[in-house]
C-alpha cells in the first residue's frame, strides 16, 4: 500500500511517502503563510506534489492508496485511528479548545488534501490515542469533577504515536508480543515525556492536560508547584509564555539544546551542571514511580533526539536505579549500540529510534485493510 503521510503545522508541512512501509520520498515546505513563503496549505501540498513527481515517486496524489494525517490532540472521543469524513471533521473543530496551536492546522491540512484528492482515503492518527488505555485513576485530577464534566479537563497526554512505535520495535528485540511486556519509554526531545506501558497498553504518561506537565524539557518547566503561575500571574508576568518559553533548560542555564548545555557542563559551567542534574532527576523520579505502578519492568527504552544520540543523559538517567534492575553498561552506552544493559541487570534498556511517521503509516494501512474485510 502506498501511503503519504502528512504532518501539518501552522507555518510547516512535513511529508514522508511510504511503499510497503518503505520510506519513497520525503521532505518539508515551510514558510506558509509568511513574507517570502507559500501562500497556504493548498500550495504547500501542491510544492510536495510537484518534488514527489519530479522524483518518481508518485505519478499524483489520485494514485495513492491513502492519506495518513498526525493530528495533536483527539480528546477522549478518538482512542484509535479514523477515517476522514464529514463526522470527524466536526469533532476536531469542537476540539479545537484543547489544541488550540496544533488541531487548527491539522484539519485546515485534512481540508486541504481532500481538495487535491477527494477521492484517496484519508486517516487522522492521534498523539493521544495511546494514551486512553489509562484508567481513570491515571488521568482524573483532583479537583472537582465538574470542571471534568464541563470542560474535560483531565490527563490526555502526548508522543502517543513514539511511544506506541518503540513499544513496539523494543517488543520484537525481546522476541516477545508486547502483550506480555511491561515497558517504561522514555521519548527526550525538545520536549519530553515518559510513558508507564503495561501489556502493550499505556497506563500512565507524564505528560497532562497539555504538553507542560511531567519532565523537565527544553523551554517547558514539566512539573511546578501549581500555586506558583497564579504568585507569577499576580505580579504582572505573562505565565502562559514563561512556562512554555522560558522555563526548563533554557530557563535554568539559559539554553533548550542539550547538546550545548552538555558542552557548557564540561567546560565547568554550573548553571548548565544544576540543569543537567534537575532534568535527569525528574527522568529517575518518573522511572521509580512507573517501576511501582508496574510492579515489574522488563524493559526500558530511550528515544527523540537526546534519548537516541546523548549516553550522558542515559547514564545520569539510570544512575542509582539498580535496586529496580536497571544497570546501564557504560561501554554498550557510549559505544551507541541498540541494547546497552548489562548482562546482569534484570531490566534490559534499549536505545530504539522512533520513527512516528512509518507508525502513521502503519496504523493507516491497518485501518484501511480492517475495513476491507
Amino acid at each position: 500500500m502506498r501511503v503519504l503521510v502528512l504532518n501539518a503545522g501552522s507555518s510547516s508541512l512535513k511529508y514522508r511517502l511510504f511503499d510497503c512501509e518503505k520510506e519513497i520520498g520525503a521532505g518539508v515546505v515551510e514558510r506558509i503563510g509568511e513574507p517570502g513563503g507559500v501562500k497556504d496549505h493548498m500550495e504547500a501540498l501542491k510544492i510536495a506534489q510537484e518534488r514527489l513527481e519530479s522524483d518518481g515517486a508518485l505519478d499524483s496524489f489520485d494514485s495513492l492508496d491513502a492519506v495518513g494525517h498526525r493530528v495533536v490532540h483527539g480528546g477522549e472521543r478518538f482512542t484509535r485511528p479514523a477515517l476522514v469524513d464529514e463526522g470527524l471533521i466536526e469533532a476536531l473543530e469542537e476540539l479545537v479548545p484543547l489544541a488550540p496551536l496544533h488541531n487548527p492546522a491539522n484539519i485546515e491540512g485534512i481540508l486541504t488534501m481532500r481538495k487535491i484528492a477527494p477521492k484517496t482515503p484519508q486517516v487522522a492518527v492521534f498523539d493521544t490515542a495511546f494514551h486512553q488505555s489509562m484508567p481513570k485513576e491515571a488521568c482524573l485530577y483532583a479537583i472537582p469533577l465538574e470542571f471534568y464534566e464541563r470542560y474535560a479537563i483531565r490527563r490526555y497526554g502526548f508522543h502517543g504515536t513514539s511511544h506506541a512505535y518503540v513499544c513496539k520495535e523494543a517488543a520484537k528485540l525481546l522476541g516477545r508480543p508486547p502483550a506480555s511486556l511491561n515497558m517504561i519509554t522514555l521519548h527526550l526531545g525538545n520536549g519530553a515525556s515518559a510513558c508507564a506501558v503495561e501489556g502493550g497498553r499505556s497506563v500512565d504518561t507524564s505528560m497532562g492536560f497539555t504538553p507542560l506537565e511531567g519532565l523537565v524539557m527544553g523551554t517547558r518547566c514539566g512539573d511546578i508547584d501549581p500555586q506558583i503561575p497564579l504568585f507569577l500571574n499576580e505580579k504582572g508576568v505573562d505565565v502562559q509564555e514563561l512556562l512554555n518559553r522560558r522555563s526548563g533548560l533554557k530557563g535554568l542555564c539559559g539554553h533548550n539544546d542539550m547538546r550545548e548545555v552538555l558542552k557548557l557542563a564540561d567546560e565547568g559551567c554550573d548553571d548548565a551542571k544544576i540543569a543537567l542534574e534537575i532534568y535527569t532527576r525528574r527522568i529517575r523520579k518518573y522511572i521509580g514511580a512507573y517501576a511501582a505502578l508496574l510492579g515489574r519492568v522488563d524493559a526500558l527504552v530511550f528515544t527523540a533526539g537526546i534519548g537516541e544520540n546523548s549516553p550522558e543523559v542515559r547514564e545520569l538517567s539510570c544512575r542509582g536505579l539498580e535496586g529496580f534492575g536497571i544497570e546501564i553498561d557504560r561501554s554498550k552506552n557510549r559505544a551507541g549500540e541498540t541494547e546497552i544493559s548489562k548482562e546482569a541487570g534484570r531490566v534490559k534498556i534499549f536505545v530504539v529510534k522512533t520513527d512516528e511517521e512509518l507508525e502513521i503509516a502503519r496504523q493507516t494501512e491497518a485501518l484501511l485493510s480492517d475495513a476491507r474485510l
